[in-house]
């Protein structure tokens, strides 16, 4: 008898122990703080060069994640390719000229072209268009009763006395952007737009993503106050105080003005890097784990600014969850559904590669279920700092937006496996830093897919020099990201495909 029970007792042992080598806690436990902080310490490397989208640097990081997805067997991402490459286009003035009255002006000292909107052109004009602010917003209306179509309109910078914008940043309708698009709306031809001070002129724009327009934005130039004077006369002499007490209404003044610019541009390439882990009786549909591998770069060909939290974080997560769910499938317990691990670039330049992701799919947006996006999960941000729960939080942003599904599936999952505190609190539309609208995730949002953004919150060295691996908490680190492969593996296996039944709202300036 007693033989008997030791040897039911043993069977049992070796079924329970089987039974908690092939379950999710298992694989998860090999997403590693030491393995973390192994790749982190290359990822954010000095010969990384911060990672600029495009640079060599980059390259050299998406060559090292292109190496370990290859490593672990995992299936290329794009038609063969473990690369999804994207142009980018950076614009050059190769020359320009302003005359009012056939008076040369001088290029930096009376004005200067904005180099990143204008294009090739010759335009001659007989009168300006005075617009005042050029702010369109809620009561306030510039071009009330006014016919810009195929006109010079000059316009001044900044907004009048009292005024309060409905959007802030770059959406403003005080921005210089925001008004150079309303008056393209108007079919305007150009814009004149009037500072206090010009800025350092420099003659070659940033990288953009989008080289191709559908349609052309008005010639832009930015002038003096003496140039505004010498078309406007007496009504121009002191414009920008006089406009804060005594605004000018519109009006059109009478000038020969002669506009002219001419550019060149520059094509470079950058690239998402992409590997499959192919699912079995769901193999056709997909669950995205996403990070954004670049960050800014370096300033003066020697400071660099690492990214290690931000986001070589986010990176270490990918590799490491693509060698957690590599592993169970070796073991057997492959996912459902295909599990693709993406890494894209230009982030920091304004959501690139996500971007040409959602507009050039690999694979169909109505058979992927979620996205789960990592960035910044390695350190404790400062409103934390004080916390009790300093060591043992993660921002979850944007789980109740688009599915009813997906927040309870979050806390099911982390109530089970990781029982980390989960704050919400930029889940809020109006949240004034918007995060759910900055990080990669939002890409995908705006196809219609539910997407989880995962985020540690900002920090001293938050797109800085000193955001450096050795001031990662990598235990941390790690369990944040099996918090991840946990929800992942969930999403993967689960009988249905996430609902979408939520709309989005978007805050105005969206």
């Amino acid at each position: 008898m007693k033989k008997l029970l030791l040897i039911a007792g043993l069977i049992v042992t070796i079924t329970v122990n089987a039974q908690k080598k092939n379950s999710p806690p298992f694989f998860a436990a090999t997403i590693s703080a030491e393995d973390m902080k192994r790749h982190l310490y290359i990822i954010a490397s000095k010969e990384m060069e911060g990672r600029d989208t495009p640079s060599p640097g980059l390259e050299k990081a998406a060559t090292y994640i292109e190496n370990h997805f290859r490593a672990l067997n995992l299936l290329p991402g794009n038609n063969g390719s473990y690369r999804q490459q994207y142009p980018v286009y950076k614009d050059s003035m190769l020359a320009t000229s302003l005359k009012i009255n056939n008076n040369a002006l001088t290029l930096a000292r009376d004005f200067q072209p904005s180099v990143s909107a204008n294009h090739t052109t010759e335009l001659r004009f007989s009168e300006v268009v005075f617009a005042g602010y050029g702010i369109v917003d809620n009561e306030l209306n510039a071009y009330k009763d006014l016919d810009v179509s195929g006109k010079l309109v000059m316009i001044l910078d900044g907004s009048p006395t009292g005024y309060k914008a409905t959007a802030s940043g770059f959406s403003s309708p005080a921005s210089a952007t925001v008004k150079a698009r309303q008056a393209q709306q108007r079919g305007a031809a150009a814009v004149l737009i009037i500072y206090s001070a010009l800025r350092p002129f420099m003659s070659t724009a940033a990288y953009e993503l989008n080289g191709y327009l559908a349609k052309v934005q008005p010639l832009s130039f930015t002038v003096t106050e003496k140039v505004a004077e010498t078309i406007m006369g007496a009504d121009g002499k002191g414009l920008i105080e006089k406009m804060k007490t005594s605004p000018l209404p519109a009006k059109t003044y009478k000038a020969d003005i002669d506009l002219s610019y001419a550019e060149t541009a520059k094509v470079a390439y950058a690239s998402n890097v992409v590997a499959v882990l192919e699912g079995t009786d769901k193999k056709d549909e997909y669950v995205i784990v996403t990070a954004h591998y670049d960050h800014v770069g370096k300033r003066n060909d020697s400071t660099i600014y690492y990214g290690a939290d931000d986001d070589g974080s986010g990176t270490t997560g990918i590799l490491e969850l693509a060698e957690a769910f590599a592993k169970a499938k070796a073991a057997g317990k492959g996912p459902r559904r295909s599990i693709v691990f993406m890494t894209v670039s230009g982030e920091e330049k304004g959501l690139w590669g996500s971007e040409y992701y959602a507009n050039h799919p690999v694979f169909p947006i109505e058979k992927t279920s979620v996205d789960l996006n990592i960035d910044m999960i390695g350190r404790t941000g400062t409103e934390y700092l004080k916390d009790k729960d300093s060591t043992n939080y993660l921002y979850v942003i944007g789980d109740d937006k688009l599915s009813s599904e997906l927040a309870p599936i979050t806390d099911m999952v982390n109530a089970k496996y990781s029982k980390l505190k989960l704050d919400r609190k930029y889940n809020d539309p109006n949240d004034p830093n918007r995060f759910y609208f900055r990080s990669d995730h939002y890409n995908f949002a705006e196809k219609g897919i539910p997407v989880i953004f995962y985020f540690n919150g900002t920090h001293a060295d938050y797109h800085r020099t000193t955001d450096t691996p050795d001031k990662i908490n990598y235990k941390l680190m790690a369990k944040r990201a099996q918090l991840v492969f946990y929800t992942a593996w969930e999403m993967a296996n689960r009988d249905a495909m996430l609902k979408r039944d939520l709309k989005l709202e978007k805050p105005k300036g969206f």
